[in-house]
């Protein structure tokens, strides 16, 4: 029960940080190329706060590493800094790379326009990292609902399929084996109308012309983003 309230007043205290009429910043892209289930987008170079967790599921590890990074936009800095909510909260998943070959996890936390060349600095038991993000091509996929581990990676094996029936088929090294994220924009008290997308890291279609390098140390990345409507 006391764990029960003390998600909800966390939960709470998220949602009044979007204040009304306030925009919400979010990492800058444009779409390069669409399809009828997924679309291209090339993303600028972003900088994220991230949060390694070791929990065995994609929702306990998002719930534990959102904690801390709440923490610290809240002024668990070495300034005292309080930071805007932003969007998306990212949960990237490594299968196979924690104990025992479980998944390792990492949440980050888009950085807002004014500290994204200098973040604060975490309190070191807050166990964050600064981690930047060079331009990017992604392929998006939408579905709609809840992202929970019972149907991300169903939606990101969707989203492999889609793109290799594609012009982008050999744009990916996608065999169910890579990383792959969860970016999550939707307060959990809005039941209905939740949007989602699944991304994934492309280099480039020879049919489009257009190409583009990796960026997440020589590995794929899948990402499903949840927006606020």
């Amino acid at each position: 029960m006391k764990r029960s309230i003390r998600l909800w007043l966390l939960l709470v205290s998220c949602t009044a940080l979007l204040v009304p009429g306030r925009a919400i910043e979010s990492p800058q892209y444009t779409v390069v190329h669409t399809e009828s289930e997924f679309e291209i987008r090339l993303y600028r170079s972003t900088g994220w706060m991230s949060a390694p967790s070791d929990k065995i599921s994609f929702e306990k590890a998002t719930k534990h590493g959102f904690h801390r990074l709440f923490q610290y936009i809240q002024g668990a800095n070495l300034n005292s800094t309080r930071l805007r909510m932003t969007k998306p909260v990212v949960t990237s998943i490594v299968p196979g790379a924690g104990a025992l070959h479980s998944s390792a996890y990492y949440v980050r936390f888009y950085l807002q326009t004014k500290f994204q060349a200098s973040p604060p600095v975490p309190l070191a038991e807050l166990d964050l990292v600064s981690d930047k993000w060079a331009p990017c091509c992604v392929a998006v996929r939408k579905f709609s609902g809840f992202a929970r581990d019972s149907n991300v990676v169903k939606e990101a094996e969707k989203l492999a399929l889609s793109l290799s029936k594609s012009s982008w088929a050999n744009s990916t090294n996608f065999d169910g084996t890579n990383a792959y994220s969860i970016a999550q924009y939707d307060s959990p008290f809005k039941l209905f109308r939740r949007v989602n997308e699944v991304w994934v890291d492309v280099t480039g279609s020879e049919e489009s012309g257009i190409f583009f390098g990796y960026h997440a140390q020589q590995e794929m990345r899948i990402f499903v983003v949840i927006w606020t409507g």
